[in-house]
């Protein structure tokens, strides 16, 4: 939308594309896409991923109805893309892209897994977060306001090969938390989770909580982390 010094969206500057690039997307007839919250480069495969939390206002009356990229009205769930820029370039103006994930409850007709079976994968609502280990499988984490009755967690599932789509969820957090993150070490040894808002539940009051976490007393955010300590590759994701 801008080369150089030079805008390409009528009616803004380079800078004003730079800073609302959002609305800028809006003024030449981007596509809208449900809430995307993260979007990260694999460093193994070349590939972009986004993660679109959610967006339960697609297809009501005055809004955008179901398309290629994002297939279900009120999707509730959120889903994941991934992007493979032409000939891996970076600085590419051209890419293509697939479905990765449309997630919720695999029983649900409307999920997909990357073509995996599905009786096999966990369930997994409203991805928000992403990272990637050193063997370029997607790490994913989730911020649902319970839209599946279950709590939120870390996620990860291969994106290659012939497990690509196989989600399996790693991690839960507290009651009414936000997992948020993930971040894996260099030495792929320790993920760490930052917990937000444990408790935060309509109703929960200091002197009726609805989390104790982390020290049994009000609920606190706090930063976890997680590491084996059995024989064997201690490795994430290994």
């Amino acid at each position: 939308m801008a080369t150089g010094d030079q805008s390409h969206v009528p009616g803004m500057t380079v800078a004003e594309v730079l800073i609302n690039t959002r609305l800028a997307g809006d003024r030449v007839g981007a596509t809208k896409m449900d809430r995307p919250e993260d979007i990260e480069r694999n460093p193994v495969n070349g590939k972009v991923y986004v993660a679109l939390t959610n967006n339960t206002d697609r297809g009501l009356p005055g809004e955008p109805g179901p398309d290629e990229a994002n297939p279900r009205n009120e999707n509730k769930h959120g889903h994941v893309i991934e992007f493979a820029e032409a000939g891996d370039d970076p600085a590419a103006t051209r890419f293509r892209w697939k479905i990765l994930l449309l997630c919720g409850d695999p029983d649900d007709p409307s999920t997909y897994f990357g073509g995996f079976d599905k009786s096999q994968v966990s369930p997994i609502t409203s991805p928000d977060n992403i990272t990637f280990d050193a063997a370029g499988n997607l790490w994913l984490a989730s911020d649902s306001t319970r839209a599946l009755e279950q709590n939120d967690g870390f996620f990860a599932v291969p994106v290659e090969g012939s497990e690509r789509g196989y989600l399996r969820q790693f991690l839960t957090v507290p009651f009414g938390a936000e997992a948020c993150g993930p971040l894996i070490t260099p030495d792929q040894e320790t993920i760490f989770c930052a917990v937000q808002h444990p408790g935060e539940i309509e109703g929960a009051t200091p002197e009726d909580p609805a989390s104790t976490w982390p020290d049994g007393r009000q609920p606190r955010p706090s930063l976890v982390s997680v590491y084996k300590d059995v024989p064997g590759d201690k490795r994430i994701g290994s």
